[in-house]
């Protein structure tokens, strides 16, 4: 039977039994910079003729591929960076050609060994990668992005990064200093720590705030480690249940407090997976998804600029992480999303019936659309009955309590129809 075996160098000599494996192989796979690592190990040098340099990953697993489906059993070493299964090519292996077939060699991962030359534990800090790949058009969507990291930092004191070139320690630090012109609590008490070409001859470690590394260029590759010393960051807001006056917004526009409890009801959301608020104004919807379920990724689709602020701003007040704010009008911009598995629409501008049309292509099981008017409750009924989702509609009336100087009274607000379809995923 044919066998990969991905292996991690970098750090630690090769023992015996991996020595044995690269020099029984028929081909040795990996990229330009592993290569330079590769050839400190002077005992390979017997096998540079199997040597094949190859820096696209896609290219990698379709030549892996190729000779796996031979009718002669093959013996692949895919040399990789450290651990291959702490945000490896490690697991795309696997899943592309199986448990069986693979076998896994690590090393230290770079993050492992950043910690210990600050001489730091790493037991208790947050993990994440921001390293997409030499192709930012492929690269798999990560569960974290740069502007994530002053977010996170409100709610975890030690953080380890790995970078990539766009994802620089200097482009950290300024999302940070960009966090901290809104709140400079995001500023307050940070330390961030640069490891530089760990294992080369030219290793370095740069210390400095936020001020002090924004300023500075690094070599590749490097890791960042980000500290909240002070534990000096606000503690998360209550999950849920905000009230509008602590809800940035503007001239009145946002989803009333009872109608936006009713509406999360109606969504049903998932612990995980993804949520479309399109028309999020400023942002309430989400806000409060993000606080109930920080697992799951929301995007809040909004084009009026000031709503947009607004949104910023709420997110970094609330910490919430897992919110990503696009830009644009739907359905236009929704295309380049990943699929939904909840939908909220609060607005439209008038392409309602395109934009559930859309959605009805993806696997969302759930929209949730709220209605002002006769006219939109139409619509959305007529829509997602074309479209193949049970249609369930509610009507929310509120009144509130008012001083009218002689005693208290109800004032009624606008009745609001939520209207909800739900169908089996597709």
């Amino acid at each position: 039977m044919s066998k990969v075996y991905v292996i991690g160098i970098g750090y630690r000599p090769v023992d015996k039994g991996t020595r044995e494996l690269i020099l029984s192989s028929d081909f040795i796979l990996a990229s330009s910079r592993l290569l330079d690592v590769f050839k400190r190990y002077d005992e390979f040098e017997s096998v540079r003729e199997k040597i094949k340099d190859i820096n696209n990953v896609d290219e990698t697993i379709a030549f892996i591929g190729t000779e796996l489906s031979g009718q002669q059993p093959v013996v692949i070493t895919l040399l990789a960076s450290g651990d291959p299964m702490f945000c490896g090519i490690g697991r795309r292996a696997i899943m592309e050609f199986g448990r069986d077939r693979i076998t896994i060699i690590p090393d230290l991962s770079s993050i492992q060994l950043a910690f210990s030359k600050i001489k730091m534990a790493w037991d208790d800090a947050l993990l994440i990668s921001l390293h997409g790949g030499p192709d930012p058009k492929k690269r798999r969507r990560l569960p974290y992005e740069l502007n994530d990291i002053p977010l996170l930092l409100r709610r975890h004191d030690k953080i380890g990064i790995l970078t990539d070139r766009e994802n620089n320690p200097s482009a950290i630090a300024r999302a940070i200093l960009e966090a901290g012109a809104i709140n400079p609590h995001y500023c307050k008490g940070i330390k961030i720590f640069v490891c530089e070409r760990l294992g080369y001859p030219d290793e370095k470690i740069t210390e400095g705030t936020p001020e002090d590394i924004a300023g500075i260029s690094f070599s590749d590759p490097n890791v960042v480690i980000a500290l909240n010393t002070e534990n000096s960051l606000q503690p998360d807001p209550d999950i849920f249940g905000l009230s509008e006056k602590e809800i940035l917004h503007s001239r009145g526009l946002i989803t009333k407090d009872e109608i936006r409890a009713v509406a999360l009801h109606k969504l049903r959301l998932p612990a995980r997976g993804v949520l479309w608020d399109v028309g999020a104004g400023s942002g309430s919807i989400s806000i409060e998804a993000a606080g109930l379920c920080p697992g799951l990724k929301i995007y809040a689709i909004e084009k009026d600029p000031e709503q947009i602020e607004n949104i910023r701003k709420n997110k970094a007040a609330f910490c919430r992480a897992n919110i990503k704010i696009i830009e644009g009008e739907a359905p236009d911009v929704l295309t380049a999303l990943p699929s939904p598995d909840r939908v909220f629409i609060g607005g439209s501008s008038g392409a309602l019936g395109k934009i559930i049309e859309l959605v009805a292509r993806t696997g969302a099981g759930i929209i949730v659309i709220n209605a002002a008017t006769i006219e939109t409750l139409n619509k959305a009924t007529e829509e997602l009955d074309k479209a193949g989702f049970d249609v369930d509609v509610a009507q929310v009336s509120v009144s509130r309590t008012k001083n009218a100087g002689v005693g208290n009274y109800l004032s009624a607000l606008n009745p609001i129809f939520i209207i909800k379809g739900k169908r089996d995923k597709q």
